[in-house]
């Protein structure tokens, strides 16, 4: 499905040079500029989706850009040759000297760009690097890609899935993506239990089998077992219990379900199953804990 971004921009002594080109694509706007800036013209630029921003020559000593409307304040600096601007953060730009230039903009819808990096990820690190902008003047390794991206815009010379694959390698090089941890003593890697908590918040406190976990994390059951008690200290149900009573927790302080209503929505086998399994973990019963947070 194709994508038209929505985006906020004002700008004042800059016009393009040469017809602008474009494509639109799965959750993906490709924009190539060729254009030139006066001394003093100044823009203004917001979007509700993140877009990247890639020069192919340097800017540095003729744009400035601050996140402030004063790109000649303080916290003005100079523009670098790839920008990642999450969504709605603004920016605004000066020329500080007329200058040429020729630049890609990638326009990504939040949830394309999420559901690129969440099967790596797992979608709290994911949300993470998506909020985090970037700002990066060495750009070797992405300059080559873009290039490729500029010509299948230009002259569209294959399926559209080739141009959506180099727009998804610019954003995995400048994403700021911390580089895998290695597993702790042997056990399970950070971003490994990033996608077992995502899976079991997706499962709103149904009880998962070890074998569910197990292929959620790519391990054999008995693998993951051993690993997930080396990372943790603890076992798989005795991890996803405490998951499920914090769940239950949260039902019990903000909503008016009975006792038995929050034991069937969260798979126990009834009330006094749930009693009992929340005493073992808080040393409360449902009851009393529901008290105690004011909730009658």
């Amino acid at each position: 499905m194709s994508y038209r971004h929505s985006m906020t921009c004002y700008t004042e002594g800059i016009q393009a040079t040469l017809p602008v080109k474009w494509r639109s694509l799965d959750g993906v706007m490709s924009v190539y500029w060729e254009a030139e800036g006066q001394t003093g013209a100044r823009g203004y630029y917001l979007s509700p989706d993140p877009r990247i921003v890639f020069f192919f020559n340097d800017v540095s000593a003729h744009i400035q850009m601050s996140n402030r409307d004063n790109p000649a304040g303080a916290d003005a600096r100079p523009m670098t040759r790839a920008v990642y601007v999450p969504a709605g953060m603004p920016l605004w730009t000066r020329f500080t000297a007329a200058h040429r230039f020729t630049h890609l903009d990638l326009h990504l819808h939040k949830d394309r760009l999420l559901r690129f990096l969440s099967p790596s990820l797992g979608e709290s690190a994911a949300l993470s690097a998506l909020r985090r902008p970037v700002e990066m003047q060495q750009v070797d390794a992405a300059t080559a890609l873009a290039g490729l991206l500029v010509d299948e815009v230009a002259s569209p010379a294959r399926h559209a899935i080739y141009a959506e694959s180099l727009v998804g390698s610019i954003a995995a090089n400048l994403l700021d993506i911390p580089q895998e941890a290695a597993p702790v003593s042997g056990g399970l890697t950070p971003v490994q239990l990033s996608r077992l908590r995502d899976r079991v918040d997706a499962s709103r406190g149904q009880r998962l089998s070890v074998a569910e976990m197990a292929s959620v994390v790519g391990l054999s059951e008995s693998w993951f077992a051993s690993m997930f008690k080396k990372t943790t200290g603890k076992t798989p149900l005795q991890w996803q219990l405490g998951q499920r009573i914090e769940r239950a927790q949260h039902l019990l302080a903000k909503t008016t379900l009975t006792l038995a209503e929050v034991a069937d929505q969260l798979g126990f086998a009834d009330q006094a199953h749930l009693t009992k399994s929340f005493r073992q973990v808080t040393g409360e019963t449902p009851a009393a804990w529901r008290r105690m947070q004011g909730v009658i």
